[in-house]
């Protein structure tokens, strides 16, 4: 948390955001007085652009239509950096906050506005000016990349060097789920990347290559947003594999709380951007990221231990290890990204995603033999059982 944080006091935080209860921190109605206003989280400066931003995200891949008390609690309690897509509009992200936009009009100055495209980068940064009922973005990221030549192209630093002449655009970069650090590395040195939006938990924080990789776009004055903050599927622990946070309840922090403070807890990370589509997780997120209280040493422990002994449960998304073992017959790492949405976020439509994924591939993804696949993967997956259970929920 920056030094900027506004102070409030334990008699706000307790009305604000309620008790400490099983699962999560609980807000409550805001009970302020009327001359008292609600906390704010904390603010980061954004890399080199010197602006600073909300260290907590909203990420509003969801129906946003008709969700303008989230959108307005978020507001409220300072999470002005706004994240969508282009390929959220599947579900109404952008066209629900250019709703939001146009019956208040005098908030769009007040938010940090993210939003990504792919392919014709011009032609879909048009139509998300449209659906957002906006004359520009804040930031504008190339949408889910593998590696750092999708963006390190002359064609690719023309468009945004014309989009920021042209006032449409103010910052860009590019987000990635798969070979993070890679693409960190190739990014930092590129002095017209901004930003870089990546997959970062407790599960990648302690990974050498990610550490390495952070170091040099912070030199780099690359900002950074850290998004899939809890790493992976929850609620399935062994007794023995939940008997290994024991140690985070002992602090008095639940198991989720301590995944996203422990990313917000590091310097180099300007936002945490953690999904907000119902009231419980705005309000959960937003309490978590308001309690100043630091981990702790054992905390940190803990996380690590438990990562290293559920690491089966999650996909890291290298997709160059396991896409070569298979010949890349099926995008493995979409498909297992795919399963996260399903199993994680009830609200996103995880069969919709699915469908996209050409027929002919889906039909093969109980044909191919992952062996090697499984072989390689660094987390252990069992990429075979996965990919059936793909093909039967996500059908």
């Amino acid at each position: 948390m920056s030094d900027s944080t506004p102070h409030f006091s334990r008699r706000q935080f307790l009305q604000t955001t309620g008790v400490i209860s099983i699962g999560a921190l609980l807000f409550r109605a805001p009970l302020l007085a009327a001359d008292e206003a609600p906390p704010k989280v904390a603010k980061k400066k954004f890399g080199k652009t010197g602006v600073e931003v909300s260290h907590l995200g909203a990420g509003l891949m969801f129906d946003t239509r008709s969700a303008e008390v989230i959108l307005r609690t978020a507001l409220n309690h300072g999470v002005t950096y706004w994240d969508t897509a282009a390929a959220y509009e599947r579900m109404g992200s952008e066209t629900g906050i250019g709703t939001f936009f146009e019956k208040h009009a005098e908030v769009r100055k007040d938010i940090f506005l993210v939003t990504k495209g792919r392919g014709d980068l011009a032609k879909s940064l048009d139509g998300s000016l449209g659906r957002l009922k906006t004359t520009h973005v804040d930031l504008f990221f190339v949408h889910g990349i593998d590696a750092i030549s999708e963006v390190d192209k002359p064609e690719v630093k023309a468009f945004a060097e014309k989009a920021k002449q042209d006032g449409r655009i103010k910052f860009f970069g590019f987000s990635t789920h798969s070979n993070m650090a890679a693409c960190l590395s190739g990014a930092a040195k590129l002095d017209w990347i901004d930003g870089a939006m990546i997959t970062y938990n407790y599960r990648e924080m302690h990974k050498p290559e990610m550490q390495t990789a952070l170091a040099a776009c912070e030199k780099a004055g690359i900002g950074l947003t850290a998004m899939k903050t809890l790493g992976g599927r929850s609620g399935s622990d062994t007794p023995e594999q939940a008997a290994l946070l024991n140690p985070i309840t002992a602090r008095g922090f639940t198991p989720a709380q301590a995944k996203l403070k422990a990313v917000m807890e590091n310097p180099q990370i300007a936002v945490a951007c953690v999904q907000i589509p119902n009231m419980k997780f705005t309000r959960e997120n937003i309490a978590a990221a308001l309690d100043r209280k630091a981990l702790g040493s054992l905390a940190y422990d803990a996380l690590h231990r438990h990562a290293e002994a559920t690491c089966d449960r999650y996909c890291a998304g290298c997709s160059h290890v396991c896409g070569a073992a298979v010949a890349n017959a099926v995008p493995v790492r979409d498909v297992m990204r795919h399963l996260m949405y399903y199993h994680n976020y009830a609200e996103l439509d995880a069969r919709a995603m699915f469908s996209e994924v050409p027929n002919e591939v889906r039909a093969r993804l109980t044909q191919v033999d992952y062996s090697a696949a499984e072989r390689a993967c660094p987390h252990r997956l069992p990429i075979a059982e996965l990919m059936r259970e793909a093909s039967v929920l996500l059908a």
